[in-house]
């Protein structure tokens, strides 16, 4: 346990000069990487556009639940047991506790693991850090970490002017930033952005006020 709070409680107080996803892309990258881009930012600077577009792209009901989504799960289950596509149940919380302290393999142990780091990090950190974390470690492209990162490489302006159609067009890469690209967008990913775009308008920025 103390080997559990102790990071996440600095974590409260301190931005994380690696973590673990990074170190992995370092040591085992899938391709070659030519460069490697981070700059941290408060979420203050992130444009609010960016925070919902991700929240509603990969996790809508974030400001609702303790980091275990069970009605993702379950739902992820039943479609299992009938033998469609899974789609993931991970709630934001969980992709961060993955990035920050974990290795990508989908076996039991890590994602009980990861339960149990996001009930933490939920007690602990709160929604508005666990989405800053977020936002400034997550993978955009190869070697491109975080929100302002991906702002400057992708629309060459800071991650605090993006419009909503820029916002959703980062989102739509996070499932798989390796193999998306958005410069220019596919017509799969210009779908997709518009989807998140509409998805946007639907959760309202009443979404990020809930988060306080």
């Amino acid at each position: 346990m103390l080997l559990t709070l102790l990071p996440l409680l600095a974590l409260k107080f301190i931005d994380p000069p690696s973590w673990s996803w990074r170190l992995q892309r370092h040591w085992f990258p899938p391709a070659p990487i030519t460069r490697v881009s981070h700059q941290w930012r408060d979420l203050a600077a992130i444009s609010s556009r960016l925070q919902l577009a991700v929240i509603a792209s990969e996790d809508q009901r974030f400001p609702d639940h303790l980091g275990l989504d069970w009605q993702a799960i379950e739902k992820a289950l039943s479609t299992n047991k009938q033998g469609r596509k899974v789609k993931g149940a991970s709630t934001l919380t969980q992709q961060t506790a993955k990035n920050l302290f974990l290795w990508p393999s989908r076996n039991l142990l890590r994602k009980g693991l990861e339960a149990w780091f996001s009930l933490w990090m939920e007690l602990l950190l709160g929604k508005q850090r666990i989405l800053e974390l977020y936002l400034n470690i997550v993978e955009f492209g190869p070697g491109i970490y975080g929100a302002e990162a991906a702002a400057q490489h992708y629309f060459h302006k800071s991650a605090g002017a993006l419009s909503s159609h820029e916002a959703a067009l980062l989102a739509a890469v996070l499932p798989n930033p390796w193999q998306y690209r958005i410069r220019p967008p596919s017509d799969y990913m210009q779908q997709r952005a518009d989807w998140i775009e509409m998805q946007m308008r639907q959760l309202g920025t009443q979404t990020l006020r809930r988060l306080d």
